[in-house]
């Protein structure tokens, strides 16, 4: 089961929560996709796009479960990027934990492992 994940502001994701869908953050709308990371990828993705940002969430999901609109594509060198050419449905949620900001980096659940 590969778990894949989305970085995103608390507000946006209630918001998702109340209409039962999630067509993507501001970037996601503008790329075309909803952006999501692998484990690997989400630390430095936090670092790049979210650098000092507050009150963000951390999303599990499972790839699987977003079926055929789930594309992985080439992105920042060449790795490949979980990308959602689809609305998300919030309720496929795994968890959500919170993403705060500490220390100058985002602090990633305990036992994060990249």
């Amino acid at each position: 089961m590969a778990i894949i994940y989305k970085i995103l502001p608390e507000a946006l994701w209630q918001a998702a929560q109340r209409s039962g869908s999630f067509a993507g953050a501001a970037i996601d709308l503008t790329d075309g996709y909803i952006h999501f990371s692998t484990a690997g990828q989400a630390v430095e993705t936090a670092r790049r796009h979210f650098h000092g940002q507050r009150e963000l969430l951390l999303v599990a999901f499972e790839a699987e479960a977003l079926g055929d609109a789930l594309r992985w594509e080439p992105s920042r060198g060449g790795d490949l990027f979980p990308h959602l050419y689809a609305v998300l449905d919030p309720a496929l949620a795994l968890w959500v934990k919170p993403l705060p900001w500490a220390g100058g980096q985002h602090d990633f659940p305990e036992g994060w492992t990249a």
